[in-house]
């Protein structure tokens, strides 16, 4: 198991410094820009961002993501953030709703994604649709009306928001209760299925975290 997890990180790390070398090749103005991240001009200094309310900093031109103390970020994460960056192209929130399927690519994934996001918060929750609201909150998550009968939307990183929906069943009809992650249409403009993937799962942690009493 140690063999293949160090395996991992050295393929993600070589692909990490694969995207570094092609972040050198744009400005960071122009990154900033399109990612959404601070940036101040002067030394020059790094690029901060905010990734599931929690600060991140990458200095320039180096493009390792660190946390605010210096140390470097885990590396699932600095592969996000890393990604991200480079996929950013300053399209603008579009206001829209979609599940994964409707993302390019999202319906070959959609089936696994909705059973270890929404079907897990369903599980889990069950009728407790307070349990849901709570572990919402606690996740960053703000209030978002006309949808289900609880509904509350992120943002994951500067550009990238995604929204949590749950529906209470009926025991009389049958109806189960049900939950879906959803993401706003431009989301496909910052990351490849595979790491919306990932932050789907990783927002559906943060949930059921936040929702322990």
């Amino acid at each position: 198991m140690a063999d293949s997890l160090n395996q991992w990180e050295r393929a993600i790390e070589a692909q990490m410094e694969s995207q570094r070398q092609q972040l050198r090749a744009r400005s960071p103005e122009q990154l900033a820009r399109d990612s959404g991240a601070d940036w101040q001009p002067a030394g020059p200094g790094p690029l901060t961002l905010v990734f599931m309310q929690q600060p991140f900093v990458v200095p320039v031109p180096d493009y390792r993501v660190l946390r605010p103390d210096g140390s470097a970020a885990p590396t699932m994460l600095q592969a996000l953030i890393t990604a991200y960056l480079l996929a950013a192209d300053g399209t603008p929130r579009a206001g829209e709703w979609i599940a994964f399927r409707e993302l390019p690519d999202g319906v070959f994934y959609h089936r696994a994604f909705t059973g270890y996001t929404g079907g897990l918060l369903a599980r889990t929750f069950g009728d407790d649709l307070a349990a849901f609201k709570r572990g919402s909150q606690a996740a960053g998550g703000h209030v978002l009306a006309g949808l289900g009968d609880a509904a509350y939307e992120f943002q994951v990183l500067p550009r990238l928001w995604l929204a949590g929906v749950y529906w209470l069943g009926d025991e009389d009809d049958g109806f189960p209760c049900q939950a879906s992650v959803l993401f706003d249409r431009a989301a496909s403009h910052y990351l490849i299925p595979d790491g919306l993937a990932i932050i789907g799962s990783q927002l559906v942690r943060r949930i059921l975290a936040g929702a322990q009493p």
